[in-house]
């Protein structure tokens, strides 16, 4: 998706996806999505709608789910009359992995410095040298004594 025209439809996609789930799909089992990005492929035939739902429990994230699906024919003519194209790229929605993922990673990092840390203090390590390693300027007192 390097080509400049398809990152611009990516987006423009994006902004028109997520004005319809505000303003006018008024499905009871749409949660509180947030689209997070959208691919396009080359030939701008198919669109891939990454999305997350504030809560992430299972139920509502199917329901979400479901709700999309179901309203996916609306928003795919919504984006081909915003984006004025002959044809309209097709849409598929996919739960965004990410923020679960990175907040897996954060615990996992988390839970290693906590080890780190208590090997350190049951070995009783500490870093070789001075306490503060870096140079400082030396204060005028050091200069007049070096003078006499």
């Amino acid at each position: 998706m390097s080509n400049p025209r398809v990152r611009k439809i990516a987006d423009r996609i994006q902004v028109i996806v997520a004005e319809m789930l505000e303003r006018r799909i008024k499905d009871p089992r749409l949660g509180f999505v947030t689209v997070t990005d959208v691919r396009v492929t080359g030939d701008t035939q198919q669109a891939t709608v990454f999305y997350t739902v504030l809560g992430e429990e299972e139920e509502a994230r199917t329901a979400s789910a479901a709700a999309l699906e179901s309203a996916k024919g609306l928003i795919r003519s919504e984006v081909a009359k915003q984006l004025g194209m002959r044809h309209a790229p097709s849409l598929t929605f996919i739960h965004d992995a990410l923020p679960e993922s990175a907040r897996h990673l954060d615990e996992v990092l988390a839970r290693a410095k906590a080890r780190d840390e208590a090997l350190a203090a049951e070995r009783g390590e500490a870093y070789a040298g001075e306490p503060d390693p870096y140079k400082k300027p030396r204060e005028a007192e050091d200069d007049l004594d070096e003078d006499e």
